[in-house]
């Protein structure tokens, strides 16, 4: 079944040639976007058997930093959704994606760790945040994002725009509305800030509807490195003036110091416990438990 209006596969691949410097040299961070990249009547039969995710997600979120719909996993997409995911999954996209990013050696996540259908309905919204860049099974380094929205005759008035912001949170740098056909990639770093921050107004009987996969390699480049966040889940960034949210990644790093002190203090146990005789050893264990 055919995805993409493209010939053959070296025309694919050179769409991803042709537009691999605006991506990597896009601001705020590598990014881009395309307009009815897919072959509408493909995505036609995706929205047709798309869910009121209301009844049937694995995950909803309702607190301060986001309230969204999402699913876990195959089994309760659709059967072209299901169909339509396997070619996003698929070597010809993977190498389109190289084609486009740079980053060598993608993996694709049959899982759907985070990826599959999402969905904001009316009054919902998503802060602005950084991904989680781990994958929480495999371990592989989170590298790419591919988001496919699905939303026909959306008005500009609906909001729920993407949004690309600065590292200091002072604005926003690159929005993208989520028209239907619209893909839109980013590389994911613990810097990428991104996410649909405004409340969307949209009518009672629409939503926000889309598509999420994410895509791994087995280690990063060093200048991507974030040591001292490790690895970590999503952390959301207030915007400056704006936002009352929790800024997580504080608190990540609180964490991290504190596990990085109590493997010192461990160490240091370790080397007076294999120095120290047995029986001084019980009694100094003894004395410090009174």
């Amino acid at each position: 079944m055919k995805y993409v209006p493209f010939d053959n596969y070296d025309d694919l691949m050179n769409l991803g040639k042709s537009h691999r410097a605006n991506y990597v040299t896009a601001a705020p961070f590598a990014s881009g976007s395309f307009q009815n990249f897919f072959v509408p009547e493909r995505l036609d039969e995706v929205l047709a058997e798309f869910p009121d995710l209301t009844k049937i997600a694995d995950y909803q979120f309702a607190n301060n930093n986001e309230q969204k719909l999402a699913t876990k996993g195959e089994y309760k997409l659709g059967e072209k959704a299901r169909d339509f995911i396997h070619f996003l999954n698929s070597q010809p996209f993977l190498d389109f994606l190289t084609e486009l990013t740079g980053i060598e050696n993608l993996l694709p996540d049959p899982s759907l760790a985070g990826g599959g259908y999402h969905e904001i309905k009316p009054g919902g919204f998503l802060k602005i945040h950084s991904d989680f860049n781990k994958h929480p099974v495999y371990k592989l380094d989170r590298r790419l994002n591919v988001l496919i929205y699905l939303n026909k005759d959306w008005k500009e008035e609906y909001g729920g725009h993407f949004e690309l912001w600065d590292t200091d949170m002072t604005h926003c740098v690159t929005k993208i509305a989520p028209l239907f056909n619209t893909m839109a990639l980013f590389s994911t770093t613990s810097r990428s800030y991104h996410g649909h921050p405004n409340v969307l107004t949209c009518p009672p009987d629409r939503s926000r509807k889309s598509i999420a996969l994410y895509y791994y390699t087995n280690g990063r480049p060093q200048h991507e490195v974030e040591e001292f966040l490790e690895e970590h889940s999503t952390i959301f960034k207030a915007r400056k003036g704006i936002d009352d949210v929790q800024d997580t990644e504080k608190y990540i790093q609180q964490k991290i110091e504190k596990a990085k002190k109590d493997k010192a203090r461990e160490r240091l146990i370790g080397v007076a416990k294999s120095i120290t005789p047995p029986i001084i050893w019980d009694q100094l264990k003894k004395a410090t438990q009174k």
